[in-house]
């Protein structure tokens, strides 16, 4: 039997037990008499049900006799009492917390954890204590408590873990949730070694290559081989077009068109293109048409279809094949972001783009960018192209995780942009911050609490006031931006922090590719010494009534979270959408319409038959005729249900603002309807992905 002696203000406690198993509790007093130090008022319970009861004070030593005594700090007082008993004892250190409720939990400094300054106490009992301390906090998600379980593993601190919950009061270091190595200097070709045509070797101002632009050159990007490449941001996917369009062009193989999703993207890497290589080649940009024709959405550019090198946007370039136009003399296709095939309403466009411009250009290199594809072999493959993946990061990135409440947000972030903004990296440039949040307004709300140096940036605001912000962002003349998730394959703003005020996308969360896309903004080798993402997760959080998910349980599944497999499954709406666009560039012809999609990604839904249904195409022979309706599905990007939509609005009214403020603005129980349909394509995406791996890969050229 062991005996725990454990002081306290008033009296002793002593714990009588074998193993860990507490057989009795005693409680006594010591006075000082002529012959020492003594005992008096012994009382004992046994068990935990029976109350304490009074014992003679000679019981006391014959039960320290017969057991192995042991004090859980020095005192000198019980020290010299079992001294005059000639009673040995050792010292002991044990969780005062387990103590406190009669259990007994032996320290090992290796395993304990810090309570305070000075405390350790046991696992169990830390746990315990943190779970007190975010009481206030409200209910946290099972995800989120694992994660703070994991920090007190790692840090041993309770201190330490609160401090991602109350960074202000504690270091914000502490916050910490990982960090991503860059990867170390390769030597790599000098650009003067490759086969490449020497005016573009002159003006390119790259003297060697990047890791992933070397594997590329490997990989036979300069023989016209088709690459899907995956690497991080800023790790030089873009110089990889660059190489091929530039060399295939000067050799007199081709035009080169470098795809991307955004205006303002197209804009940038036409600026830049026109700067650097205007000298050898003609730069020109094609954008959609805006849909209000005002003076400001007109940005000033070369729009020359017939140029050699074309900037352009998805739907700018789609617009042209969808219209009956034909694009001639292309060597070069580049698809920047092709993981917008993972878009809800974009995805299916992109997907019927890339079909649509193989057609057109059969003998072109096509050329894939991405700096995040789920499962990117299974692509390459239904691409029918090379893979060229590089897991590593120019500069390194450290992702901090922070939970608190709402309205600590805009604080927090304040201080985190000002501190970041201070810091000048070794290449001379100031550090600066973008910040993410779910929606337009909530952007005005951040910038303007954030004050002077801080701007909003998004699709609401004119192209005047979006040129404005990228230029003194470039400039160094504001300290961040305040943006929705849409930059997330935007803009090239040179970040070195992200924050995310939120993480979801209007009223839905990100999904884990549009969030390491986000993160990926943070940290450019060629300004920053290191990438920061900040994630302010809201315990309790939510932004839509449909999903249960809170955000502090959103962000450990980001954090920890794989990407899934592109594989895109199309709606009604959108396989008519596509089905109209095939049809037009294909002339009607049904076996080339087959031929187009049989290259997609996705598997659209068949529609000929409910076309034909409704009068909107005629079949002869095998021939797709399409009436002036379903060529204005194609024109304008729209399917067989909002064509009909539209029709039954015109019967209704026929002022245009009134059409059009009913298409846009869906009734609740329209936007419920979609909800359910959702709901019932989720379900349905697993069976497909099944029978989708008992196929064979298809390959088209």
């Amino acid at each position: 039997m062991k005996a725990i002696v454990q002081p306290t203000k008033k009296y002793y406690k002593i714990l009588f037990f074998e193993t860990h198993h507490v057989n009795a509790t005693a409680i006594i007093e010591l006075i000082d008499t002529p012959k020492g130090i003594r005992p008096s008022h012994y009382r004992m319970r046994r068990g935990s049900g029976s109350g304490y009861r009074n014992l003679p004070t000679r019981d006391l030593v014959i039960h320290l006799r017969r057991a192995k005594v042991r004090l859980t700090c020095p005192d000198g007082p019980f020290e010299a009492f079992l001294h005059d008993l000639q009673i040995p004892f050792t010292y002991v250190e044990l969780c005062r917390f387990c103590l406190m409720e009669d259990r007994i939990a032996e320290l090992d400094r290796d395993l304990a954890i810090m309570y305070g300054e000075d405390e350790w106490i046991c696992l169990p009992c830390a746990r315990k204590e943190l779970r007190r301390e975010l009481a206030h906090m409200g209910r946290l998600g099972r995800n989120a408590l694992s994660h703070l379980d994991e920090l007190l593993d790692k840090y041993r601190s309770v201190d330490r873990v609160l401090a991602t919950i109350e960074p202000g009061e504690h270091s914000f270091d502490h916050t910490l949730y990982d960090r991503l190595i860059a990867h170390p200097v390769v030597e790599t070709s000098r650009l003067d070694e490759l086969p490449l045509p020497r005016q573009f070797v002159d003006l390119a101002n790259v003297e060697s290559l990047m890791p992933v632009q070397q594997i590329a050159v490997e990989a036979g990007l300069l023989y016209g081989k088709d690459l899907l490449v995956v690497a991080a941001t800023a790790s030089g996917k873009t110089f990889i077009g660059e190489m091929a369009g530039f060399k295939n062009f000067l050799e007199k193989r081709g035009r080169m068109i470098f795809l991307v999703p955004l205006v303002a993207l197209a804009f940038q890497k036409y600026d830049r293109f026109a700067k650097k290589y205007g000298k050898i080649a003609e730069i020109s940009i094609i954008t959609g048409t805006s849909r209000i024709q005002i003076s400001d959405n007109r940005r000033p550019g070369n729009r020359d279809r017939g140029a050699s090198i074309i900037i352009a946007t998805y739907e700018g370039v789609d617009h042209l094949l969808r219209c009956g136009m034909k694009l001639h003399d292309i060597g070069t296709v580049v698809i920047d972001e092709v993981q917008m095939l993972e878009d809800k309403e974009r995805g299916h466009r992109v997907d019927g783009l890339i079909a649509r411009m193989k057609f057109n250009s059969p003998k072109a290199q096509f050329l894939y960018l991405s700096a995040t594809i789920g499962h990117p072999t299974l692509l390459a493959k239904k691409l029918s192209c090379e893979l060229v993946r590089y897991g590593e990061r120019p500069v390194t990135l450290e992702r901090y995780l922070v939970f608190l409440e709402r309205q600590q947000k805009i604080p927090t972030e304040k201080k985190l942009v000002q501190d970041e903004y201070n810091k000048v990296s070794s290449k001379g440039f100031h550090n600066q911050t973008i910040i993410f949040t779910n929606s337009r307004a909530r952007c005005h709300v951040i910038s303007d609490k954030l004050g002077e140096g801080v701007a909003p940036y998004h699709a609401g605001l004119t192209q005047e006031e979006r040129r404005h912000v990228e230029n003194q962002f470039e400039k160094g003349e504001i300290r961040a931006v305040v943006t929705t998730a849409a930059l997330a394959a935007g803009v090239d703003f040179p970040a070195s922090q992200v924050i995310f005020d939120s993480l979801a996308m209007g009223i839905e969360w990100l999904t884990v590719q549009e969030f390491q896309q986000m993160s990926g903004r943070a940290g450019r080798p060629d300004y920053h010494d290191l990438g920061k993402v900040v994630i302010l997760a809201e315990p309790g959080g939510s932004y839509s009534r449909s999903s249960r998910m809170t955000e502090e349980e959103v962000a450990m599944g980001l954090l920890k979270g794989e990407m899934g497999e592109v594989a895109p499954v199309y709606t009604l709406e959108q396989s008519s959408e596509i089905y109209v666009a095939n049809a037009v560039v294909a002339a009607g012809d049904r076996n080339i319409m087959k031929k187009i999609e049989e290259s997609l990604v996705g598997e659209p839904e068949p529609v000929e038959d409910l076309l034909l249904q409704r009068n909107l195409v005629f079949r002869e022979g095998g021939t797709i005729r399409l009436t002036p309706l379903s060529r204005l599905m194609a024109e304008h990007f729209i399917g067989v249900e909002r064509l009909t939509r539209i029709i039954d609005l015109v019967k209704e009214t026929k002022d245009p603002l009134e059409i059009l403020a009913e298409l846009d603005c869906a009734t609740d129980e329209e936007a419920a309807l979609l909800q359910r349909q959702s709901g019932r394509q989720a379900e349905l995406h697993g069976s497909l992905l099944e029978k989708r791996k008992k196929r064979p890969v298809k390959r088209h050229r």
